[in-house]
């Protein structure tokens, strides 16, 4: 039952991104702007959830983790309802920030949570089957929202958000304990804060790990932010079908998290790692081959979902490999690997935004480029954790 409540608190920040993917186009044409300003809306989302992970794993470390994801939790379900009433696309992006701030602390908490309660190895092995439960979310999410926006409209997406937010801290309230010990609370001094952060960046072993992570998430979010589009606008998907092919991605990553959770007490977190960059590393190439000779529908569908297996097998094991290092500061630890995950994709669905023109070309090749810089990192610098 824990660990349906821990994916049920992680799932929200998935499904705040994937529900309302299939209906940005709707999106578009209602609020009367540009393709492009809605992708955007989904950068300042992340961009805003990088900032917030900054200050909530610290706030975390220091009054517990239970006040500050009920708190987080609270907002997030505020700036649900703001987006269901906006009538500009500025306004939804002042509100999707909002709600990416929020739902930061939902992200940070829940790695600190679990860091808390078991040691590396079960830490990769119980956010494996939490990352199973959560891929629900993005499973059913693009599938719920597709039809919701046609049958009810695309406002009435985050009024669901805003019931499940309101259920989700309900069920916190109720079921989960406080876990972090008095004598593992950290003082919020700025100082202390800063030295933490400093003692992090300058871990070159630290630092591989996190970008490996980053960077591997990126070329996922490459995907989020342009898919909607060469699906529905590209290659002809009708937006209430948009969600089977996502959730072809979403059953592949299950499959792959499966896999890892039964075999990563025997053969060991970098053993899992390496192999989930392998296979990373080869859809991007095929993605980048598929690029040069013209992608047809069937590659494109494959490679992406070869990709967006790994995530989850990258992740938890990065993490995991992480947090065992800096038990006393799991949450700030998580924060800024959370923070640069989010800021890195932001900055990529950016680009990937920038040039709707070649929608296609700049999210393939941006997806090939995060491959290949994911495993660099790995290989360079996170491979003697």
């Amino acid at each position: 039952m824990l660990f349906i409540l821990l994916g049920a608190i992680a799932a929200m920040t998935p499904l705040a991104i994937d529900m309302y993917l299939p209906a940005m186009p709707n999106i578009a044409k209602d609020l009367a702007v540009a393709e492009s300003a809605v992708q955007m809306t989904l950068s300042v989302y992340i961009g805003a959830f990088a900032v917030g992970q900054l200050i909530h794993g610290p706030l975390a470390d220091s009054f517990g983790r239970k006040p500050v994801l009920l708190i987080g939790i609270f907002f997030f379900a505020i700036a649900s309802v703001l987006s269901a009433m906006v009538n500009s696309i500025e306004t939804l992006m002042i509100a999707r920030g909002f709600q990416g701030f929020a739902g930061a602390a939902v992200a940070v908490i829940i790695q600190a949570i679990v860091r808390d309660m078991f040691d590396r190895e079960d830490f990769t092995r119980v956010m494996s089957f939490v990352t199973l439960i959560m891929t629900i979310a993005p499973l059913v999410g693009p599938l719920l929202g597709g039809h919701i926006s046609v049958w009810l409209g695309w406002r009435a997406i985050f009024i669901i958000l805003t019931v499940i937010a309101i259920l989700i801290g309900i069920a916190v309230l109720r079921k989960i304990p406080e876990t972090l010990s008095e004598k593992n609370k950290q003082s919020l001094r700025f100082g202390v804060v800063a030295r933490n952060y400093l003692s992090l960046f300058k871990d070159p072993v630290a630092m591989g790990l996190i970008l490996c992570s980053a960077f591997s998430f990126s070329g996922m979010f490459a995907f989020l932010t342009a898919g909607s589009f060469v699906y529905i606008d590209v290659y002809g998907v009708k937006p209430d079908h948009f969600g089977y092919f996502f959730g072809f991605n979403i059953v592949a990553m299950m499959v792959m998290t499966s896999l890892n959770g039964r075999l990563v007490k025997k053969v060991g977190s970098h053993f899992m790692l390496r192999l989930g960059l392998a296979i990373q590393f080869l859809a991007g190439v095929g993605l980048f081959v598929s690029l040069l000779i013209g992608p047809e529908f069937w590659q494109l569908v494959l490679f992406i979902a070869l990709y967006i297996s790994t995530l989850s097998t990258i992740g938890s094991n990065a993490s995991g490999l992480l947090l065992s290092h800096y038990p006393k500061m799991a949450g700030t630890a998580s924060s800024l690997s959370g923070s640069l995950r989010f800021g890195i994709s932001s900055l990529v669905g950016g680009l990937v935004a920038f040039f709707p023109a070649s929608i296609t070309l700049s999210m393939v090749a941006m997806m090939a480029f995060c491959a290949a810089a994911s495993a660099l990192c790995y290989y360079r610098f996170g491979r003697t954790a």
